[in-house]
């Protein structure tokens, strides 16, 4: 009893909660990539310069030091290219997956955020940020701004941080390599 006590402070005192998934990764990947046969992995390991640049443009570098990019082709024609990015906030982490070509989709976010991150959606986050080139800024937080609460426009703007960090990662090491 006494150490399902110290768990339950731990865990109240240090803010924990779980993570659940909104969307699985394949179905992600299949609405993001639509019509493609073939999917690929590429993976750029930063060195430190270029962990410092992608900080430096976005105050975020991937942790591992590690940015996977993955693409999809039908045939020989590219569908799209996708990244998952993973923005840690107070509430716990949410993941946004980016696509190059078709948009964005929240894949993960925590118990405790899953009903700011569903009330931002359902008013239409993701449709902010349809045809975002690589050197365009998110907004799609601004956009709701009035249509939802503030904790629901909490979450937009980390989500805008994950869709920056996934374009400014393609901007920088993919489309350069």
């Amino acid at each position: 009893m006494r150490t399902m006590f110290c768990a339950a402070v731990t865990a109240a005192v240090l803010h924990i909660t779980p993570t659940v998934v909104l969307v699985d990764r394949p179905d992600a990947v299949a609405q993001l990539l639509p019509g493609a046969d073939k999917y690929f992995a590429r993976e750029v390991h930063l060195s430190d310069t270029d962990a410092h640049k992608l900080h430096e443009a976005v105050d975020w570098s991937p942790s591992d030091g590690v940015l996977t990019f993955y693409s999809g082709r039908h045939g020989t024609t590219l569908v799209g290219l996708l990244q998952f990015v993973r923005v840690d906030t107070p509430h716990g982490p949410v993941e946004v997956t980016a696509g190059t070509v078709h948009g964005v989709i929240v894949t993960k976010a925590t118990v405790e955020t899953k009903p700011w991150v569903l009330e931002a959606l359902r008013a239409g986050l993701c449709t902010h940020y349809q045809g975002l080139s690589a050197t365009g800024t998110p907004g799609g937080s601004a956009a709701l701004r009035g249509a939802v609460g503030d904790l629901p426009l909490y979450m937009a703007q980390q989500i805008d941080k994950g869709v920056a960090r996934a374009l400014a990662a393609y901007r920088l090491f993919y489309q350069t390599r």
